[in-house]
């Protein structure tokens, strides 16, 4: 029997270490197996904490979806914003549809409709940075990104899929740079997201 044990305690300890992978929070919504949006909307992040972050995440975002080829139509943060400043009717829209998620927990799915028939998409993509910067750890110099993901499934107004992970870069003497580290990180949680 101990024979046995020692045998197979290598597989199990790495096993045990790749059941460890993973982001540090997911929760798919059992709508999400028959969820495929061809266009998706990611609105402008928010980035209350880390404004430096917000134009990095926004074009970042946009970037990575693209390069998955998932979806038709890719509305990313930069060129949502930009429509924000000119179509008065979005803009109401958009302001009204965080407003009430925020104060009430409330996802519209009047206004979440309105948001994907003014903007030709399916799916709303919200994204949170929940930290970026540099920072030292027990003498450990290290470049942190972290951010949360919600999607939205635009004519339900419905939660599909939630995430929250982070990515943490040491170094010595030359600092990462924080969009390379957040790059990085999106790339790894959208393969999670459902599409």
């Amino acid at each position: 029997m101990t024979r046995v044990l020692k045998a197979l305690a290598p597989a199990i300890l790495i096993v045990g270490l790749l059941a460890c992978g993973g982001l540090r929070y997911s929760q798919l919504s059992p709508e999400a197996k028959d969820f495929h949006p061809k266009g998706i909307l990611v609105l402008p992040a928010e980035a209350t904490t880390f404004g430096e972050a917000k134009a990095d995440i926004d074009r970042l975002f946009e970037e990575v979806l693209k390069e998955k080829g998932w979806f038709t139509d890719v509305v990313g943060g930069e060129q949502i914003a930009r429509r924000l400043s000119t179509d008065a009717e979005l803009r109401q829209t958009v302001a009204e549809y965080l407003a009430k998620r925020d104060k009430v927990h409330f996802s519209d799915p009047e206004l979440s409709g309105r948001i994907a028939a003014l903007t030709g998409t399916e799916a709303i993509l919200l994204v949170q940075v929940n930290y970026w910067n540099y920072t030292v750890e027990d003498d450990t110099k290290m470049a942190k990104v972290s951010l949360g993901i919600t999607m939205i499934e635009a004519k339900t107004g419905k939660t599909i899929w939630t995430a929250v992970h982070q990515r943490v870069s040491d170094y010595l003497l030359i600092k990462p740079a924080l969009p390379d580290v957040a790059r990085g990180l999106i790339r790894e949680m959208i393969g999670y997201m459902p599409h």
